[in-house]
C-alpha cells in the first residue's frame, strides 16, 4: 500500500468516530471568523524596546490576540474560529536547510560583520517566543489555525543565479532577484500537531508535513465547517493530502487558508521577488493550487491569504459552477502607529497598526451573507470609523483608487447565493455531518 493510501485509510478511520459537539454562538445564525494578517513586523527583534525601538511592537500582536480571545464564543462573544495567514515571525534561523543543500542549493554569503549564529539566537529568543506567547491567549479558548509564510521557513536567501537589483521594474524578475526558502523545523516545533496548542484538541483533525499543513473543524450557524491550512506554495503531496481530508469529510463547507494566493490587484499571482514556484518545480503556484485542488473540489467555497501588502477580493466559479470567494488581507506595511510617536514618515518602519479582518456570517436569512470589516485593535475602531483612513494608507497600497473605493476594499458584504443549494439547510447539514 502506498503512503498516500495508508494516509487515506487512517483519515477515514479517524473520521468514523463522532466528534464531540463544539461551542456555538447563541445568536440567530450569526458568527464571526477572525483573520490574522501577517504579523512578522510585530515580532521582529529589531522592533522592540531592547533594540532601541520606541515601543515593543509585539504588544500590538498581543492586543490582537487578546481581542479575539475576549470576543470568542466561549467568553460570550461571537468569534468561533481564527485563522492566521502566515509570516508569523520575521527572520530565518539557518542559512540553508539540509534538503536544499542536498539538492545543490547554496546560501548567499551574509553581509560583512553579520553572524547567522547571532541572528538565529535573537529569532529563537525574541521573535518565536513573542509569537508563541501571543497565541497562548487563544489556547483553549477557540479553534484556530496557523500556516507558514515565507518568513517562517528556517532558511531564506537570495538566489545567487538571480542578481538582486531592487531598482528594477516589478516585471523584470531577473533584475529584481529572487528569494528562496526552505525548512520548517522551527515552525512545526511551535505550531505542529504535538504542540500544546493542538495536541489532543478534538477540533484539530489532521496534519501533514509535520503540521505545515493542517485541518480543523468548527461548528457555527447550524453548520459544521472544515478548514484546511496549507503551507506556502504547497507541493503536490500537500494538495493530495488536502483532497484526502476533504473526501473524508464529504459535504462540509470548506475554507482554505494559505499564505500566498491573491495579489492586491486580485490576481492569482506571486510577488515577483518571492515566487517560490518559479525557482522550485516541486512547489505549486497560486494558479496551480486552484487547478489541482480548489477548482476540482466543490466543497471549497472560500480562500483566505496574505503576503501581498494590501487587500483584494474576487469570486470565481469552480468546475461544477459553485462560487469560490477569495480574499487577500495583509496590513503589515502600515506605520501610522510609529508616526504617532513623533517619527517622520520616511523614518518610521511598518508594523501593521493592529489591523485585522473580521468576517461576520449571517446564516439566518434566505441568502446567507458575510460582512467583511477591517478593525484595528491598536486604534480600537473599524476602518469606516477612522476619518483619515485613506490618507494614512491609500498612497502606499492602492493609490489608483478614490478614498471611497479604498475604504470599500475593507468593508463590504458577500452574498453566499449558492450556499444553501450546495450545503443544504442548517439542521440537515449539521445532523448529517455527525
Amino acid at each position: 500500500m502506498s503512503k498516500l493510501s495508508r494516509l487515506r485509510v487512517l483519515i477515514l478511520a479517524l473520521s468514523a468516530f463522532a466528534l464531540p459537539a463544539l461551542a456555538q454562538p447563541d445568536t440567530d445564525g450569526r458568527f464571526t471568523i477572525a483573520v490574522i494578517p501577517d504579523t512578522q513586523n510585530y515580532t521582529d527583534h529589531t522592533h522592540q524596546k531592547v533594540a532601541g525601538f520606541p515601543f515593543d511592537a509585539r504588544d500590538q500582536l498581543m492586543q490582537q490576540m487578546r481581542f479575539i480571545a475576549d470576543n470568542a464564543v466561549s467568553r460570550g462573544g461571537d468569534i468561533v474560529f481564527a485563522t492566521a495567514v502566515g509570516d508569523v515571525w520575521q527572520h530565518p534561523t539557518i542559512d540553508v536547510d539540509p534538503d536544499h543543500a542536498g539538492r545543490g542549493f547554496s546560501a548567499r554569503p551574509l553581509p560583512a560583520g553579520s553572524s547567522m549564529e547571532d541572528w538565529s539566537r535573537r529569532v529563537r529568543e525574541i521573535e518565536i517566543p513573542a509569537a508563541v506567547e501571543a497565541y497562548r491567549l487563544l489556547d483553549g479558548v477557540l479553534p484556530f489555525s496557523v500556516v507558514p509564510g515565507n518568513h517562517d521557513y528556517d532558511a531564506q536567501w537570495w538566489e545567487q543565479s538571480w542578481p538582486r537589483d531592487m531598482t528594477a521594474p516589478e516585471g523584470d524578475l531577473r533584475r529584481l532577484g529572487m528569494i528562496h526558502i526552505g525548512g520548517l523545523t522551527a515552525f512545526t516545533e511551535a505550531f505542529g500537531p504535538a504542540s500544546p496548542f493542538f495536541a489532543n484538541r478534538p477540533w484539530y483533525i489532521a496534519s501533514h508535513d509535520g503540521g505545515a499543513d493542517s485541518a480543523q473543524i468548527f461548528e457555527a450557524g447550524g453548520y459544521r465547517f472544515l478548514h484546511i491550512g496549507l503551507q506556502m506554495a504547497p507541493s503536490d503531496m500537500s494538495l493530495k493530502w488536502a483532497e484526502t481530508v476533504i473526501h473524508a469529510h464529504a459535504g462540509l463547507p470548506t475554507l482554505i487558508t494559505t499564505h500566498d494566493f491573491l495579489d492586491k490587484t486580485g490576481e492569482r499571482r506571486a510577488h515577483p521577488v518571492v515566487d517560490i514556484h518559479a525557482l522550485d518545480p516541486f512547489d505549486n503556484s497560486a494558479q496551480g493550487v486552484w487547478d489541482k485542488l480548489i477548482d476540482r473540489n466543490p466543497q471549497i467555497f472560500m480562500v483566505l491569504s496574505g503576503h501581498h501588502n494590501g487587500q483584494s477580493f474576487r469570486t470565481d466559479r469552480n468546475r461544477t459552477g459553485g462560487a469560490v470567494y477569495q480574499l487577500l488581507s495583509d496590513y503589515q506595511d502600515r506605520k501610522q502607529s510609529v508616526i504617532d510617536t513623533g517619527l517622520s514618515p520616511d523614518k518610521a518602519v511598518a508594523l501593521g497598526d493592529g489591523w485585522m479582518r473580521l468576517m461576520t456570517f449571517d446564516m439566518g436569512g434566505p441568502v446567507p451573507t458575510v460582512r467583511v470589516r477591517t478593525y484595528s485593535t491598536h486604534y480600537g475602531r473599524y476602518a469606516s470609523e477612522t476619518p483619515r483612513y485613506a490618507e494614512w494608507y491609500k498612497s502606499n497600497e492602492q493609490p489608483q483608487l478614490s478614498d471611497a473605493e479604498f475604504l470599500a476594499q475593507d468593508e463590504f458584504t458577500i452574498p453566499l447565493e449558492d450556499f444553501r443549494s450546495r450545503f443544504g439547510a442548517e439542521a440537515t447539514a449539521l445532523s448529517a455531518a455527525r
